[in-house]
């Protein structure tokens, strides 16, 4: 079955506390040469059928008002993929 993938990530501007953390870790893990982390969120939605371009306005519109918070966060991706089995 093919699945439609939101990923959300915080705007820019918004404090990421999560992210400075990792990024804190990485050097001390000794993952060095990465000057930033940002965390997000990434959904995958499971689609009964083939993706139409109805579905993906629905999945583009549920990542709008449901997936993310668009006060703080941005919708980065909306993308389908299809299932290597």
């Amino acid at each position: 079955m093919p699945r439609i993938v939101v990923d959300v990530m915080p705007k820019p501007e918004i404090l990421d506390p999560q992210g400075k953390a990792i990024a804190g870790a990485l050097p001390r893990l000794g993952f060095t040469g990465f000057a930033e982390v940002r965390q997000g969120k990434r959904f995958e939605l499971t689609v009964e059928g083939d993706v139409t371009e109805e579905v993906l306005e629905h999945a583009r519109s549920a990542a709008a008002t449901l997936l993310s918070n668009p006060v703080i966060e941005d919708v980065t991706r909306v993308e389908v993929i299809e299932d290597a089995q």
